[in-house]
């Protein structure tokens, strides 16, 4: 089984890029175009890595981030935060605070992101992740 990537970005080139270069590395990638369809995508199948956008519509990738850190079933799940505003934030900050793997700068190489999700997950084969999340209501065990 592939391992699960989900993608949370309101702009559709970056998501397209994005998801084709991990299609051709063999994951399965789930894509939501702000952090509440991000949410729902978790709930309904929880991905090995999210890779979000720092400023999306109707829940922002900080938003998004506090939902899952404040699921004790979620707290080790890889995450990576993609921003325009890599100037503005204060990084470190991110990483600890939200327990963030890296904050990324837009634009970024599609082919280092791709580097960066092998060594935080390893190569797309190999995963057994639980189908949903406890407290989703959608769990399977």
């Amino acid at each position: 089984m592939a391992k699960r990537i989900l993608l949370c970005d309101d702009e559709v080139s970056i998501l397209r890029a994005a998801e084709f270069k991990f299609q051709r590395a063999g994951y399965d990638v789930l894509v939501a175009f702000d952090g509440e369809q991000g949410w729902e995508a978790i709930c309904a199948a929880v991905p090995d890595i999210v890779i979000t956008d720092c400023q999306m519509p109707r829940l922002d990738g900080l938003g998004l981030i506090t939902r899952i850190r404040s699921r004790p079933d979620l707290a080790e799940l890889p995450i990576l935060l993609l921003t325009a505003k890599g100037y503005e934030l204060a990084v470190e900050e991110l990483t600890q605070r939200y327990k963030v793997a890296r904050v990324l700068a837009k634009p970024f190489s599609p082919r280092e992101l791709l580097q960066l999700v092998e060594s935080l997950i390893g190569p797309a084969h190999g995963s057994l992740q639980p189908a949903g999340c406890a407290g989703c209501g959608n769990f399977e065990a």
